[in-house]
């Protein structure tokens, strides 16, 4: 946590155009606010859990624990981050027991910040049940949008801030094959098998 210290300062400073925030499907203009970020280990390694005063408002998994907490940095330029000092709470408890077993029901408030669009996206990936998946052509169809948007779709996994929350895990490809993840396709294997989805190499892609 001792990089977090100084992003406090980094986010006061920086001047950026105001993005959306949606709660639970609500959009309205983002305000400056405070949110506080944590360390927690897990079996898929280190993860950072941020929150604001209305939920968890990114999950992240780490490779690197600086470029992680840029990447934080980056996606909440006008917010007041700081380091969450409690070594354990509910919270983190919460996130790191969805991740170990994210085949089962967990009721955690989130705090989603991003465009309209990709808030549509997001509600549509938390509505595939666990033990499922869809394309991104399905999602598509889901959203009453052309086929032609998978590609905007795939970004919009891709800039999701809420790894298993959000569950962008369940989305494969049309053959039913592993396509990318943001997190790496290893961490994407181990959640679909948890949840029981992979059962064999040969659903497994490359």
């Amino acid at each position: 946590m001792r990089a977090l210290a100084g992003l406090s300062s980094m986010l006061s400073a920086s001047i950026a155009t105001p993005s959306t925030v949606v709660v639970e499907g609500v959009v309205r203009a983002m305000a400056r606010t405070n949110i506080s970020a944590s360390w927690a280990d897990t079996s898929l390694g280190p993860v950072l859990i941020a929150r604001s005063h209305r939920g968890i408002c990114a999950i992240l998994f780490s490779d690197d624990r600086a470029e992680t907490e840029a990447d934080l940095a980056r996606r909440f330029p006008r917010a007041n981050l700081r380091p969450h000092r409690a070594a354990a709470d509910r919270v983190i408890t919460s996130v790191v027991n969805m991740i170990e077993a994210p085949d089962q029901p967990y009721l955690l408030p989130l705090d989603l910040y991003g465009t309209p669009f990709r808030a549509r996206v997001w509600h549509a990936l938390r509505a595939i049940p666990p033990g499922e998946t869809r394309s991104y052509g399905a999602l598509a169809r889901a959203l009453a949008l052309p086929t032609t948007a998978a590609r905007a779709i795939a970004g919009a996994c891709a800039a999701n801030p809420l790894a298993v929350a959000v569950p962008c895990h369940r989305v494969v490809r049309a053959d039913g094959q592993l396509s990318g993840y943001r997190w790496g396709l290893e961490r994407k294997r181990a959640l679909l098998r948890r949840e029981g989805v992979l059962r064999s190499k040969s659903h497994e892609g490359r």
